[in-house]
């Protein structure tokens, strides 16, 4: 009941803004009331006549209406809304429905809760004058049979002649909405309160729970009991009043805030919907999203000025919390049926607790990437990076991966970050093995996994040892793969320093990359040896001469691992000083270069 009860609380903390119409935002309903997209405005006088009608635009946002217990949840049953509903209930020709519709209207006009726009909508339906005026406006089509084409069409409702206080529509009237709810609290007083076990009261109990949570699974219910047959609760419960008894206001409260949360808050991936807010009402970061994010940054931080940084936003954040106890909640949802929608993650903690823990997350999982220096990379990206195939989407290739390992590895992940879990090692593994195939890939795509892998691996060491891996060259660091990546790196540059500007050949390092990485000692001896052959001879006598002392400080340090090691598959930190080594001789180069114009 976790969800239901931080639900409850959090429409309770914005109970204020309930039927108040925001634009650019869903409206949170309020309690007894939905949200649904109208087709045609109706305005009605005081008296009942008819007075004019138009197709309401379908860009307009949803409006809200009244509806009952049991035509919240209606799908091919008839059951009327009790205000605002289809031509199929308006109209006299399908006498059920138009009955049913008629008996809700007038049970809540005749009540003494009552509104003064109703009495003008109930005369004008009795009148059943609403086709032939709908046909005369040319709103609708009738066929041979004097019926309506499309009949399913909603009418909302407004009404002039009141008084200045009074006209207006009836979907955004507060007023309307507060009489409807004291109405339905009425009827429902005769019913045996029960406990509540969202709220912890006796209160009437709800026998149907609203759908549409989320709408992407618009039938899809959080509660339901309607399995009568074979499993009934599973041999547990003979009636579901024994599994667990909810009040009738306590599910609409949290329906509707969840509802209100899910249209505005909601981020989709692989059709799982990820849900994140503070029930206090306080605006909190995205999990899924790095704490700090890229437009904050100044060009070209340094890992120095990240940690700054970095902590300055975590600061930021707290401060805005100013909420008593402000908490983060953070659901899943997806739906496996057209019929039930699942809750597949839930936590709750601390705001305080929430954001040190995405800022532990980014202080570790992060990488210096081109011109924007360090970053943490989102775990959208990481799992596209691990997981997705390159597309063409214009000039620019594109990530994708598909939708139903896009949702499970979003949530893996974000479980990981928010429950401080070490990160999967398969995620790792797949990185490294994605990011020592360069030749899969186009340039800029390959730049991005090469990073997204930096960044994850020095999280993986971390999770298990507590050794931070440096992002700044190491040249005499005591790790056997990091040393051949050193050397990979040197190779590679040394033969591009030969290519012309506008050349794009792959050096023969990023050719046999994938083979170094399993080989490296037989495979750099034969990388050298093309290198030396064809490529040295070209380079200018310092540039040789760097290059091979530089080459010999590197090959002094791996020699001095045992013999038997030197040829073993490289460890995933071959790729931080490929990555690190390179950097640096490409620094170095633009230095040389502005140094040579500022000469000239």
């Amino acid at each position: 009941m976790g969800l239901f009860q931080k639900a409850v609380e959090t429409y309770d903390s914005f109970i204020q803004q309930a039927g108040h119409i925001t634009e650019g935002e869903e409206p949170l309903a309020p309690c007894f009331h939905t949200l649904t997209r109208a087709d045609l405005d109706i305005t009605v006088g005081s008296d009942g006549a008819f007075i004019s009608a138009s197709a309401v635009d379908k860009t307009e946002s949803k409006i809200i209406i009244p509806v009952t217990e049991e035509s919240a949840r209606r799908t091919s049953h008839p059951c009327a809304h009790p205000l605002s509903d289809q031509l199929k209930y308006l109209a006299s020709y399908d006498k059920k429905r138009h009955e049913d519709y008629l008996k809700q209207l007038t049970d809540w006009s005749n009540s003494p809760y009552t509104h003064p726009k109703l009495a003008p909508i109930l005369r004008y339906i009795q009148g059943d004058t609403i086709l032939t005026d709908l046909l005369r406006a040319n709103l609708i089509k009738i066929n041979e049979h004097s019926l309506p084409v499309k009949d399913d069409l909603l009418v909302r409702w407004r009404v002039i002649g009141l008084g200045k206080d009074l006209d207006g529509p009836c979907w955004t009237d507060r007023s309307l909405f507060e009489a409807f709810r004291k109405y339905i609290v009425h009827c429902k007083m005769t019913a045996c309160p029960v406990l509540c076990m969202i709220e912890g009261t006796l209160s009437t109990p709800a026998e149907k729970h609203p759908k549409g949570v989320v709408p992407f699974h618009g039938n899809a219910k959080l509660i339901s009991d309607n399995d009568k047959d074979n499993f009934t609760f599973r041999g547990r419960f003979v009636t579901s009043q024994q599994a667990a008894t909810v009040g009738y206001e306590a599910s609409q409260k949290a329906h509707n805030a969840l509802r209100w949360l899910v249209a505005n808050q909601k981020v989709s991936f692989g059709g799982r919907t990820f849900l994140c807010w503070c029930p206090q009402g306080m605006v909190i970061p995205k999990p899924h999203n790095p704490l700090m994010p890229q437009h904050q940054q100044s060009q070209s931080v340094k890992p120095s000025d990240y940690q700054r940084l970095l902590k300055e936003a975590l600061e930021g954040w707290k401060n805005s919390l100013h909420a008593i106890h402000p908490q983060a909640v953070i659901a899943v949802f997806d739906a496996a049926t057209s019929g039930r929608l699942s809750l597949t993650y839930y936590n709750e903690l601390q705001a305080f607790d929430f954001v040190n823990r995405l800022y532990q997350w980014d202080r570790i999982c992060c990488w210096t990437f081109q011109n924007i220096g360090v970053n943490s990379p989102s775990l959208w990206q990481i799992i596209n990076c691990a997981f997705g195939t390159e597309r063409s989407a214009g000039n620019a290739p594109q990530l994708e991966t598909d939708d139903r390992v896009l949702r499970q590895q979003m949530q893996r992940l974000l479980a990981c970050r928010i429950e401080q879990a070490h990160i999967p090692s398969d995620v790792v593994q797949l990185l490294v093995q994605r990011a020592s195939t360069p030749q899969s890939y186009t340039p800029k795509t390959r730049e991005k996994i090469l990073f997204t892998a930096c960044a994850v691996i020095r999280k993986f060491h971390y999770d298990r040892t507590k050794e931070e891996w440096g992002m700044a060259l190491e040249p005499q660091k005591k790790d056997r793969s990091y040393q051949y990546g050193r050397l990979l790196a040197v190779l590679e540059k040394a033969e591009r320093d030969t290519y012309r500007d506008n050349e794009e050949r792959e050096p023969n390092a990023i050719r046999m990359q994938s083979v170094f990485s399993q080989r490296p000692q037989r495979t750099a001896r034969t990388i050298w040896e093309q290198v030396k052959k064809a490529y040295y001879p070209r380079l200018k006598p310092a540039s040789r001469a760097f290059y091979e002392k530089l080459l010999c400080e590197i090959l002094d340090i791996i020699s001095e691992f045992p013999d038997e090691q030197q040829n073993r598959p490289l460890s995933d930190s071959y790729l931080l000083g490929y990555y690190l080594q390179r950097n640096s001789l490409y620094a170095k180069r633009e230095n040389h270069t502005e140094n040579n114009k500022e000469e000239s």
